[in-house]
């Protein structure tokens, strides 16, 4: 298919692509598409410009065809009417539908336990069962088109490409062996990495089981640019693995900022986009490998107002906390609701910093004795933004009125920062 990188791509020049990757799928799948299915990402990855991308392609296709929506949403919690048009537009409603992770999946084979135990050394020895979204599996599409942003990701080195289906469109007993067979390699091993074990699960799942699919891929990438905006570089489009290596490739050379040892990050987790603790820990995993031993991230989260995406994994971190692998990993032997809710079990891994650093929030909603209740520590909202004011702090590093050095990151979301010694074993740059 095709490929387009530039410095800065204008919003006019996505949406030109955006025809583009139209009328190659039109040539290349299918002439005259009457049913179409488009699958953006959920409102956590709307700073990536896919509900306007979303709304774009339906504009386009929508004059022929019937086009229904899909947010890839895995287990996070569903949009509201005014948060779908909010990211979506004027898409009527009755096209946009919601994803049931539970009871709206269908189970089409599995990934054998010993391709997973091979491919992950050992440290995972369990079948990855596959279980998709029933629209997207039952019903005739003519076209399917996946729109995504591709950035460094904790569970497969880098988000989007098939993760829209097997962990977007998939059910609970994927979701849940996919998030503990990635704790399990380590989240340090999967950040960055090009392939891991999971995503190579991914794609030998995707060939077996989705190969017949009338789809593509519309992925973009993003990079900060001088004066410290988030814009367009480069958009990918295509239906097969090299699509993915190619938009990861230069995630890797534009997302990755190598920094030394960081003694304070602020991080700043957009209020309107995270609203708990599972969506607004990617200021963790992002910043991780950055952190120096002793420091303090400390993440701003005006919207944060819970724990978990659903109500039974809120429960369950408020109950065990970020505790730290050896914890967590000795609970989930002996505690049936770890071993029933692994996703969450997973998290709870992901979200620790070992005891390496302290990770203090800022919310907009939650109490002092509910962060300290779950081993977080906390500061005020109005103190932090008083102190470290989103609107006079720059990306990189700041130096205080009082002489405090911080390094400030006001979309950790869209990247990834470690140390040279820290990269370098899984990155080639």
């Amino acid at each position: 298919m095709f490929f387009h990188e530039e410095g800065c791509l204008t919003r006019n020049r996505v949406l030109e692509l955006v025809h583009k990757a139209a009328d190659t799928a039109r040539k290349t799948i299918c002439r005259s598409p009457r049913r179409v299915l488009l699958l953006p990402p959920d409102i956590t990855r709307a700073h990536s410009g896919a509900g306007w991308i979303t709304e774009e392609f339906y504009k386009i296709f929508s004059k022929e065809a019937e086009v229904e929506l899909i947010p890839t949403l895995g287990q996070h919690v569903p949009h509201t009417p005014e948060q779908n048009q909010w990211m979506f537009g004027k898409i009527p409603q009755e096209h946009i539908h919601v994803h049931d992770w539970r009871n709206g999946v269908t189970r089409i084979g599995e990934v054998p336990a010993s391709f997973v135990k091979d491919i992950t050394n050992g440290k995972a020895d369990w079948k990855l069962p596959i279980a998709l979204n029933r629209k997207l599996i039952e019903e005739p599409w003519d076209l399917i088109i996946n729109i995504g942003h591709i950035v460094p990701h904790e569970v497969l080195g880098f988000a989007n490409h098939n993760k829209n289906y097997f962990i977007g469109l998939a059910g609970k007993e994927t979701i849940c062996a996919s998030h503990m067979m990635a704790a399990c390699c380590g989240i340090e091993n999967n950040l960055g990495r090009l392939i891991t074990p999971l995503r190579a699960c991914y794609n030998k799942a995707e060939k077996d089981f989705l190969s017949h699919l009338p789809d593509m891929y519309f992925q973009v990438v993003m990079a900060y640019n001088s004066e410290g905006q988030l814009g367009h570089t480069g958009v990918y489009v295509g239906d097969d693995q090299e699509t993915y290596l190619a938009g990861a490739k230069a995630s890797m050379r534009q997302n990755i900022t190598i920094v030394p040892p960081l003694k304070k990050v602020v991080a700043v987790m957009q209020g309107d986009e995270f609203y708990s603790t599972w969506v607004a820990n990617k200021a963790i995993y992002r910043t991780r490998m950055a952190m120096a031993d002793g420091g303090e991230l400390l993440i701003i989260a005006p919207g944060l107002k819970r724990f978990g995406e659903q109500e039974e994994v809120d429960k369950l971190i408020r109950a065990y906390g970020y505790s730290g692998t050896e914890n967590v990993m000795k609970l989930w032997r002996t505690e049936p609701i770890l071993q029933d809710l692994t996703h969450g079990t997973a998290h709870l891994i992901h979200g620790s910093s070992e005891g390496r650093f302290r990770i203090t929030y800022a919310p907009g909603h939650l109490s002092k004795n509910e962060m300290e209740s779950v081993n977080f520590g906390y500061m005020d909202l109005q103190q932090a933004l008083e102190r470290y004011n989103p609107e006079h702090m720059r990306n990189g590093f700041n130096t205080m009125p009082d002489g405090e050095e911080v390094y400030f990151i006001s979309t950790p979301s869209a990247g990834l920062w470690a140390t040279a010694e820290k990269i370098q074993h899984q990155v080639d740059l």
